[in-house]
């Protein structure tokens, strides 16, 4: 990008935080208020509260025409306070568990089609899972994604999943759309999910649900495990450790109903 271009791109975007925060300081203004207050001419104004109102952030009313932010912004930063103090609360959480079992710890959360990690705790030993904060995996075949499937509603559940080419994996991996429908109905009445080597060859990982104060799943706290450390006759005390950890969370974020059998509202 040349150096003319540059500059008129961060031109454009000081142009357009200008007009938010004059939309911010009182409830409607016209084109003309707001090309008079930033000395911007009123066909530059127009434009980008065109461009602001296709997508979302400012309405338009129709009898005086003037101009007014919606909830939209209000939305994104709500969520991404949501996911800062999601991160630090589930950290504390996540170590105490990574302390006990020196396993991988990770913390994902929905993204499009996918799920994506926003946080980890690597585990101690040298055969372990690679991943990264920020990496993505399928919905279909990974514990966290079924936890993020289960709590929606079944109509949403087949939207998401209806444009999705279901890998194969592994030999584990499921592949049938019915028969992943199935097995939400299990993770939502065990409240956890389970990867058994779908996603990748000797990985196994079992996941649980982050419910927010108004009792919707947007997260899940998982721990994974090379299937040749994983001990079945610990199964359930793994998966009461991961339950301690995530209801200590919701409850941190305003949730203090958090199941622990099959009394669990789908959204």
């Amino acid at each position: 990008m040349g150096a003319a271009k540059q500059v008129e791109s961060v031109s454009s975007v000081l142009k357009v935080f200008g007009i938010l925060q004059a939309l911010g300081e009182q409830r409607e203004i016209g084109i003309t208020e707001i090309a008079q207050k930033l000395m911007m001419s009123k066909s530059t104004v127009y434009r980008f509260l065109q461009t602001m109102k296709t997508i979302g952030y400012v309405s338009q009313e129709e009898d005086s025409e003037k101009y007014a932010l919606t909830l939209k912004l209000f939305e994104l930063g709500s969520k991404a306070l949501e996911h800062v103090d999601l991160i630090a609360l589930a950290d504390k959480q996540m170590r105490k568990i990574a302390e006990k079992t020196g396993e991988a710890l990770h913390l994902g959360a929905f993204d499009d089609d996918a799920i994506i990690y926003i946080h980890k705790i690597d585990s101690r030993y040298n055969l372990r899972m690679y991943s990264r904060i920020g990496r993505r995996n399928p919905l279909y075949s990974t514990g966290i994604g079924k936890v993020l499937l289960a709590y929606r509603d079944e109509q949403e559940v087949r939207q998401i999943l209806d444009p999705i080419k279901f890998e194969p994996h592994t030999a584990n991996t499921i592949t049938d759309h019915q028969e992943l429908m199935d097995e939400l109905a299990t993770v939502r009445e065990n409240v956890v999910g389970e990867d058994r080597e779908e996603q990748e060859e000797g990985l196994r990982c079992l996941a649980v649900p982050v419910f927010d104060r108004f009792g919707v799943v947007i997260a899940s706290i998982s721990i994974s495990f090379p299937t040749i450390r994983f001990e079945e006759n610990r199964r359930d005390e793994y998966i009461e450790m991961l339950h301690q950890a995530a209801s200590s969370v919701s409850s941190q974020l305003g949730y203090h109903n958090y199941p622990k059998c099959a009394e669990v509202t789908v959204k």
